[in-house]
């Protein structure tokens, strides 16, 4: 691997020099950017920028601008909208490698919701004309950033009609199944990772916490589920089918 790729910490909100970390990624390890050429990496890592994020710290704000594009190195992060009365409702979540904040971007437009950290964050911030360039001149971009589109559409789509479902307890299910991630060749069990607190659910699907608690209970005592402390594997994907088709 080059060395064109690697970017040391320019965080301009870490912490005193004496006490900051000496932070490298590479980066041809962000999906958007692996496939760049030499000379795009070089203009990419002149620009980009690093920011560290505290556990509940508001990374990008609702309606503000959308002034470049941001990739999820490290932690996760929830993207949340507020309700007219104040409540937050969860969107989705974003795990390292994983890019946001592209819809304002190419809009022009302002921020449609906020995104928060769940845990401690590492975010690249690539300013937007950059970015912009990227989309329109880099094949590999443009077409990642298709595909990546249609699947944002599929996504909230099948979001919307798992809100609509009036049982909860249905609700809580399909959530589940729409999180989880297929078994790989390897044959093993479906599993749902970086499982958000119960809390994190409960506001994103318009739920109590309680409720969720109780819903993932029933399925550990069932057998249908292993639940660790980040993890969720699905011992009986077809149980926990049956119970969304509400069979």
């Amino acid at each position: 691997m080059s060395n064109t790729d690697n970017v040391k910490d320019k965080d301009s909100n870490a912490a005193p020099e004496e006490n900051r970390q000496n932070i490298q990624i590479h980066l041809r390890k962000i999906p958007l950017l692996a496939e760049l050429t030499d000379e795009e990496i070089i203009r990419v890592k002149a620009e980009i920028r690093i920011r560290r994020h505290a556990k509940r710290e508001v990374v990008l704000h609702k309606g503000g601008s959308g002034d470049g594009l941001l990739f999820l190195l490290s932690g996760q992060l929830q993207v949340i909208d507020v309700t007219e009365d104040g409540r937050a409702i969860g969107l989705r979540i974003l795990a390292p490698g994983d890019f946001f904040g592209e819809i304002a971007l190419i809009n022009n437009s302002t921020r449609s919701a906020s995104v928060v950290a769940m845990t401690e964050v590492l975010v690249a911030f690539l300013p937007a004309p950059l970015a912009m360039h990227l989309f329109s001149h880099s094949p590999s971009v443009a077409s990642h950033m298709l595909k990546h589109l249609a699947q944002k559409i599929q996504r909230d789509s099948e979001f919307r009609a798992l809100l609509s479902i009036n049982n909860t307890a249905k609700r809580i299910y399909t959530y589940l199944v729409l999180m989880q991630r297929k078994p790989g060749e390897d044959g093993g069990q479906p599993v749902v990772e970086n499982l958000p607190t119960h809390q994190d659910i409960a506001n994103m699907i318009n739920t109590s916490r309680e409720t969720v608690t109780r819903a993932l209970l029933t399925l550990v005592q069932q057998g249908i589920v292993q639940k660790d402390q980040h993890k969720l594997t699905i011992l009986d994907p077809e149980a926990l089918q049956k119970l969304v088709q509400g069979t």
